[in-house]
């Protein structure tokens, strides 16, 4: 999945308020850069002046640095540090050294330029990650450079990515819809095609001498006892038909992610469900959101970028029954039952996120389509199974209807219960759910589509929507904080 994510490429500046001595900078960005375990290009190139801060950028880029820390070992120049956030065009981290002994000649006062330097960035209207800790010694910063390099990765990917989306949304779905104006703000291209020039496409590849190879693929992954093994050709036209589409449709960007049309007239037209193409896409660095969900499949770009590996999109569907939660989660989870609920999709999350993959049918859709059939055929291509037990966040970044960025994030896990149900589904508990549920999704009326990425992700997922600018990022409150909405005489 690494050939749809971007690389970062680390490098380090450090600045030196020309009253304070270099040495200072210079001694202590050498020990930060020994403390730090990943590569890390080091300029030695310090920073007092303007022109030392061209010529220190221009150092970086030439050295295919594409996320900067500045450091500031002493005070540091305001306006030359701050000037390096002009010059280099890519994610920015700014930190500051603590003192480390010699309190006379050896006092840097770097606790107190960083104020100086965070008042500049917001005279420039400049942005800038500064972590929670932003000042410490080489074994502290290090922490944090680790912290950074998530939250660069998805900036680095939003910057070079294009959402392919390919509809219209399904009819009586405005859950989904939302202004796009957002996603040019934050610099997503976003190319927009009809079911149409998908099927056309689709129907391209017939005969594509690739698809045995890949109907062999997919029978390597789902075993011998498929029993929908003969649907597998048409999806493997499917996926190539993608595939294709996307290396052709880049344009002059690198990184790419899907929001499609599944239903209703998918099935009759294409003659499958896409959700097993779409779950080996996601397994490869490729989101492809149902529904034509466009922050859908922009969420989920985000959490591949930070977490490293398959994100999936579900719903956040159905409540568990008392009786499943008195014989399976009580008293064996500590999960009360208003913070337990179903995610569900109809199967296109990776197998490798699954317990017994395997392929089927989308029953709910047969009831509609193909209720005479006796054995499904238009509705096959699903990948279902219960998801896998373990930590999660839950996530999402949304459009309101007149273009504001709104985010959630919450982390929880999924629990280690069968679910009895169908699909690629799970039994998700997020701390105070029901409270989160009320004030968070429904107060702000966020879609039921959310993000799952597997791994407690929260923090670098935070960094990232406060990086892009985003004012209204919610989470799960505990219990002894409230909503601002919450009625205080209900609790």
């Amino acid at each position: 999945m690494i050939a749809n994510i971007p690389e970062v490429k680390l490098g380090i500046i450090a600045v030196s308020r020309s009253c304070f001595p270099m040495s200072l900078s210079e001694r202590r960005r050498k020990a930060l850069v020994d403390a730090y375990k990943g590569d890390i290009y080091e300029s030695k190139v310090i920073v007092e002046n303007e022109l030392d801060a061209r010529k220190a950028v221009d150092d970086v880029v030439s050295a295919g640095v594409n996320a900067l820390v500045v450091f500031l070992g002493n005070f540091g120049p305001e306006t030359p540090e701050t000037l390096i956030a002009d010059f280099f065009d890519g994610p920015l981290m700014y930190v500051a050294a603590a003192e480390d002994g010699d309190l006379h000649d050896g006092r840097g006062d770097a606790y107190c330029g960083l104020l100086n330097c965070s008042y500049n960035l917001g005279l420039r209207k400049r942005k800038a990650y500064i972590p929670e800790n932003p000042v410490g010694d080489a074994a502290d910063l290090a922490v944090e450079i680790s912290g950074f390099v998530p939250v660069a990765r998805a900036i680095l990917g939003l910057k070079d990515l294009k959402v392919i989306a390919f509809g219209p949304r399904p009819d009586d779905f405005l859950a989904c819809n939302a202004p796009i104006k957002a996603l040019y703000d934050l610099g997503v291209a976003v190319e927009e095609n009809s079911e149409l020039d998908l099927l056309v496409a689709y129907n391209k590849h017939a005969g594509d001498p690739r698809i045995p190879g890949k109907v062999k693929e997919m029978e390597d992954e789902l075993g011998k006892d498929n029993p929908y093994k003969g649907i597998l050709p048409r999806l493997a036209q499917y996926e190539l038909t993608l595939l294709d589409w996307a290396d052709g449709h880049r344009g002059t960007r690198k990184y790419v992610a899907f929001a499609n049309k599944c239903w209703p007239a998918f099935q009759t037209e294409f003659k499958f469900v896409p959700c097993y193409v779409n779950s080996r896409l996601a397994s490869r660095g490729i989101p492809v959101s149902c529904e034509v969900d466009i922050y859908g499949a922009l969420s989920e770009y985000i959490g591949e970028c930070v977490s490293m590996g398959p994100v999936t999109l579900l719903d956040i569907n159905n409540t568990v029954p008392k009786k499943m939660y008195e014989a399976s989660i009580k008293d064996k989870f500590d999960a009360r039952l208003g913070e337990v609920f179903m995610g569900f999709h109809c199967g296109n999350t990776a197998s490798c996120l699954l317990r017994n993959p395997h392929m089927g049918y989308q029953l709910i859709m047969k009831r509609d389509l193909e209720p005479e059939l006796k054995e499904p055929d238009i509705t096959r291509g699903t990948i279902e199974g219960d998801i896998k037990a373990g930590e999660i966040t839950f996530f999402r970044l949304q459009s309101t209807a007149d273009t504001a960025l709104k985010a959630y994030v919450a982390e929880g896990e999924v629990l280690d219960v069968p679910t009895e149900s169908f699909g690629s589904i799970g039994i998700f508990r997020i701390p105070e759910m029901e409270r989160f549920y009320r004030h968070v999704l429904i107060h702000k009326r966020f879609p039921h589509h959310g993000a799952v990425a597997f791994g407690h992700h929260g923090k670098s997922l935070y960094e990232v929507f406060k990086y892009l600018g985003i004012a209204d990022v919610s989470h799960n409150q505990s219990k002894a904080e409230r909503y601002p909405d919450e009625n205080p005489f209900s609790r």
